[in-house]
């Protein structure tokens, strides 16, 4: 079943970011944040390349009809990604993942102010409710006496930087909306990961770690990861309609917390916990009531 195939792709694109994140968290302690969205971006190419290789579609994700749409989107995604990395590199995983659940009702709002959708009472006030989560997960990110090890305004700036990155992905969101009207997904991928690489690859000159073997393995392997967790997520896409599998995504919070407890000893907080639990039920509530209006309306064109 497609629907399915859709479901599953996409629970395997969260468990393959999760590790990815994981591998950032704990390569940010030695690794510049320009250096791992380098080796992030320009190893993300290669499975990207090789899939649409093998099915014959690799011109077509080289070939854009909108360089400056794509040039837009590869900005706000650098962007994006260089505050999410270093987001990782001083907060906790689980805090940084749920803190980016608030990207979806970010898009939500600007889908309304930007594309002119029409968004309903219900979905205003889900996102009002999500944003109130939001400002609840923040609290202990400014608490002196949580991070009194690392100090209170390395993880305050954690916590904007994980802002301003959930930002940034959901007006990805959007300019990808308008993409996909004239390019291909091979296409948005490619210049997705090219422009994010050489964002990075700029910053190396002014900050470089000589990588052991072990790091350099991680590095590498963060690269691959994210590529293959891209084409994943664009093939649940592909396979099912976004309402449905987007519920799904916050399924990232569960391999966070294990990751996190295991790999870095991190346990979150409760008001972390809570308000994670009050932005998905948003999430999920908005992704609901949308599958729910879209078969409404082609109730109505079939009966047309």
């Amino acid at each position: 079943m497609p629907v399915a195939k859709g479901i599953v792709f996409k629970l395997i694109s969260a468990v393959l970011f999760a590790v990815m994140s994981a591998l950032v968290r704990d390569l940010g302690r030695v690794a510049p944040v320009g250096q791992m969205v380098f080796f992030r971006s320009a190893f993300a190419i290669v499975p990207v390349l090789l899939i649409y290789a093998v099915r014959g579609e690799l011109m077509s994700a080289v070939r854009t009809k909108r360089p400056l749409g794509q040039l837009g989107r590869g900005t706000l995604s650098t962007c994006g990604m260089f505050t999410n990395f270093g987001s990782l590199a001083r907060l906790p995983l689980a805090d940084v993942t749920a803190i980016s659940f608030a990207s979806p009702l970010i898009t939500v709002a600007l889908a309304a102010l930007i594309l002119k959708e029409r968004v309903r009472v219900y979905r205003w006030s889900a996102v009002g409710v999500g944003f109130a989560g939001v400002i609840v997960m923040l609290i202990p990110e400014f608490d002196m006496r949580r991070y009194a090890a690392i100090g209170a305004s390395i993880a305050a700036a954690g916590a904007v930087l994980a802002v301003i990155s959930a930002i940034c992905n959901a007006g990805t969101v959007i300019q990808t909306r308008r993409l996909t009207q004239s390019e291909t997904t091979p296409c948005i991928v490619f210049y997705f990961s090219l422009i994010c690489a050489i964002a990075g690859a700029v910053t190396l000159p002014f900050a470089w770690h000589t990588p052991t073997m072990a790091e350099l393995a991680a590095l590498i392997s963060m690269g691959f990861l994210g590529g293959l967790a891209h084409i994943f997520l664009t093939e649940s896409y592909r396979r099912a309609a976004a309402s449905v599998v987007a519920p799904f995504d916050y399924t990232a919070m569960i391999w966070a917390v294990l990751f996190g407890f295991l790999v870095f000893s991190e346990v979150p907080a409760m008001l972390v916990l809570a308000g994670a639990a009050v932005v998905t039920a948003s999430g999920v509530f908005i992704a609901v009531r949308e599958h729910r209006l879209g078969r409404e309306l082609s109730s109505k064109v079939e009966a047309v």
